[in-house]
């Protein structure tokens, strides 16, 4: 062999060695922003671990808030399902939809509507760019197929269209009494809920024993077919809503009864996403939000939740109807701390907007904010007030620290019958989060200027007609 040929040789060896380790590199990740909302169903203010809860262990949404933001004023859209999920996929009050009602406040298995197709949802903004989008597990913005979820800008849906409570079956004993029960004695075949695939049932009734790990199976699987795609992935948990059920692995696991085994499998979930997510190289560039529909269902009692030092729950415009644990993660792009601005599950419209680079629409009034500065920079956002609306009726309203009530009313048999208040009650809500002392006397000032952005938020409001009225 010539030194010539010698020299070939080495020089081949060396290029295959350096393209062997170039294929060895790992995949460089895309640049665009995923993102995955967690939605909880029922969900009160105080149940995780990292909002106060001293039981109920969530190690993995405590990471996220210790990794993360923790965000203490956070509100849903409304204080019951339909209208809350409305506004969250919207970024729009739902009485401007036509999604909230005087006469029901949810939509039910025998109701005649649903979503209406001149909404713009959250994953249709989204696809003006090209993401892949999954929506996993309770929708309850129409079960029939025009408004399912792949009618709504969803590649792909895997889920129940209304509440797990709903479809019970025939001749058991009523509604209410139905939960004087022992839980051993409720069963998940006394629901008749359909689990879709897409548009087809794959299984009724739905096995909510293992629902909510077969949840966050899906949302794993899903990240995992398009981890080389921009993805949105919408989870909507149908737990902690009642009836609980838990699968075996969890089932009395937790101090908290069946109620903190529920969580901690959802919480279970969150950490098997976390852990692909950072498996798949998608971490540094996916925002992961965590939340809750509206308030614990208190009647419920132990099968209910707790809104910890906030005052009532869901279907109430009290702050334990509305506000809800919200927690943002994105190692590398989100600012780690606690925040107190005002933020709404309306507000991930704009912001996910914002991030992906996509125009908001300019043919509608969005009552979305972009969080965006606070979530990356830790400045002030623009959100200022909210809105508490019960139905089609302005409740409460906060601007700033001051949340002002013109009705307050109980639900479910609690907290009182409607009041229309000739002088609306007001808290200071950073020094009273619990609303035990009216301040309303010593601040009529701040009462007009609450009353003011009341009235300039109706001038402009068009009502949408209403969705949720009519049933079969």
């Amino acid at each position: 062999m010539t030194i010539k040929t010698s020299f070939n040789c080495i020089l081949i060896s060396l290029l295959l060695i350096s393209c062997s380790e170039k294929q060895k590199e790992p995949e460089k990740k895309q640049n665009t922003t995923n993102f995955i909302i967690i939605f909880a169903d029922d969900l009160g203010y105080g149940d995780l671990g990292v909002y106060g809860h001293p039981t109920i262990k969530t190690p993995n949404l405590d990471r996220m808030a210790n990794e993360g933001q923790k965000w203490t004023n956070f509100y849903a859209g409304a204080s019951v399902c339909t209208p809350s999920r409305a506004a969250l996929l919207t970024g729009r009050l739902p009485v401007r939809s036509g999604m909230a009602s005087g006469k029901h406040r949810v939509l039910f298995p025998d109701s005649k509507n649903g979503l209406p197709a001149r909404e713009i949802t959250l994953a249709e903004q989204l696809k003006k760019v090209g993401y892949r989008t999954a929506a996993i597990g309770k929708w309850h913005l129409g079960h029939k197929e025009q408004y399912l979820p792949t009618n709504h800008g969803f590649d792909y849906y895997f889920g129940i269209p209304y509440s797990n409570d709903m479809d019970m079956v025939s001749g058991l004993i009523p509604y209410w009494d139905y939960w004087q029960q022992p839980n051993d004695s409720i069963k998940t075949e006394h629901f008749n809920v359909p689990l879709f695939r897409n548009t087809k049932i794959i299984e009724r009734p739905a096995n909510q024993n293992t629902i909510t790990t077969r949840y966050s199976d899906e949302a794993v699987s899903y990240i995992k077919q398009n981890k080389d795609k921009p993805f949105f992935v919408y989870l909507a948990h149908n737990l902690p809503h009642i009836p609980l059920f838990v699968s075996d692995e969890f089932k009395g696991t937790s101090e908290r009864g069946l109620y903190g085994d529920v969580l901690e499998e959802i919480d279970n979930g969150v950490g098997k996403i976390l852990k692909t997510l950072e498996d798949e190289g998608l971490a540094e560039n996916t925002i992961v939000v965590f939340t809750s529909d509206n308030g614990p269902w208190l009647p419920f009692k132990l099968n209910g939740g707790s809104a910890g030092l906030l005052r009532a729950g869901k279907g109430s415009t009290w702050e334990g109807g509305m506000r809800e644990p919200g927690i943002f993660w994105s190692p590398g792009q989100i600012k780690p701390g606690v925040v107190s601005d005002l933020g709404s599950t309306m507000d991930l419209f704009a912001t996910f907007s914002k991030i992906a680079g996509i125009s908001l629409p300019e043919d509608r009034i969005l009552d979305s904010h972009d969080l965006s500065p606070t979530l990356f920079d830790k400045a002030a956002n623009t959100r200022k007030s909210i809105l508490y609306y019960r139905g089609t009726e302005i409740y409460a309203a906060r601007v700033g620290d001051f949340k002002a009530h013109y009705i307050t009313q109980g639900v479910y048999g609690q907290f009182g019958e409607k009041i229309e208040h000739e002088t609306p009650i007001l808290y200071n809500l950073n020094q009273d989060p619990s609303e035990q002392f009216d301040i309303a006397e010593e601040h009529p000032e701040i009462l007009q200027q609450i009353q003011d952005a009341v009235a300039k938020h109706n001038s402009k409001l068009v009502r949408g007609e209403d969705q949720l009225a009519d049933r079969e």
